[in-house]
């Protein structure tokens, strides 16, 4: 098996996408990643042949001499030959978060006792339940059981929908989500069909809050539960949508942050007359719990 090649160096965010662009003819794909906020990105190519490193190298240091910059540290190597199939299900094992649990369609054993499968494959849409703010969610989610009964929710940007879905098994109740990525609401669909919410959970791509279905779902527009696990800045700048739409005395529980970023988030929804409730905290990121 002929072995597939990565190539890799860091470049300040402001030149990111001039290099990216730069290394595209040479590779068959180029990915970046930020590796600090505000400060270097990685930027990486793969490619099913050995790429002309020498020419890339070159075209990278006279880029570099042109945008007044230190010449990269380029790396060059092959990558070993992967079992793609094992490798994806080794790296997505059954998660437990509060109620639920997590688990792809490889995951041939029964669901444990007293808790609340949800099957989720590992695709192109944010939420397979890995990710620390997925699973705060999903905590915040099966306590709220314990405290409350309610009657609708709206899951904003839902992904892979699997907080609506949450919420769907637990209340058996209507749960609108929204997403505005027409890819992630396709495999969403096919997920509620897959864990039979379908009756219960619709989806639809639109813009936020502006999405007719938002405004006509729910009671008058109006839920008692809203979950958006998006990140901080959005979240801030949609606090005073979130709160026309929230029930009085309704929960939002918003992740997708940093502990750094609480206070963003947090300031942004009392500026509406919301106040914390509770917050959860796994690794750097924490989910928060906010009363209308």
């Amino acid at each position: 098996m002929q072995p597939m090649w990565r190539i890799a160096f860091e470049v300040p965010e402001a030149c990111v996408p001039a290099f990216a662009e730069l290394v595209e003819p040479h590779v068959d794909a180029v990915s970046t990643f930020e590796l600090q906020e505000g400060g270097q990105w990685l930027i990486e190519g793969t490619s099913y042949n050995e790429p002309d490193t020498g020419r890339i190298s070159t075209k990278i240091a006279v880029m570099a001499a042109a945008m007044g910059i230190p010449e990269p540290e380029f790396t060059a190597e092959p990558l070993p030959p992967i079992d793609w199939v094992t490798k994806t299900y080794l790296s997505f094992p059954p998660i437990q978060a509060g109620r639920f649990f997590i688990h792809g369609s490889h995951h041939k054993k029964p669901v444990p006792v007293g808790c609340i499968g949800l099957q989720i494959e590992a695709a192109m849409a944010f939420g397979s339940g890995e990710h620390a703010t997925t699973q705060g969610c999903l905590r915040a989610i099966s306590d709220l059981r314990k405290s409350r009964k309610i009657a609708n929710a709206l899951d904003m940007g839902c992904g892979s929908g699997i907080l609506a879905f949450a919420i769907a098994k637990l209340w058996k109740i209507p749960v609108v989500g929204v997403d505005i990525d027409a890819l992630s609401i396709e495999i969403a669909t096919e997920n509620a069909r897959l864990n039979r919410v379908d009756q219960y959970v619709k989806l639809f791509t639109g813009n936020g809050y502006r999405t007719n279905a938002v405004r006509k779902g729910g009671r008058h527009g109006v839920y008692d539960v809203i979950v958006a696990n998006i990140l901080a800045r959005p979240l801030a700048r949609m606090a005073p949508d979130c709160r026309r739409h929230l029930k009085r005395g309704g929960l939002a529980i918003f992740s997708g942050l940093l502990h750094r970023q609480e206070p963003l988030v947090i300031n942004a929804h009392r500026a509406q007359g919301m106040k914390l409730v509770k917050r959860y905290r796994l690794g750097d990121w924490s989910t928060l719990v906010m009363k209308g």
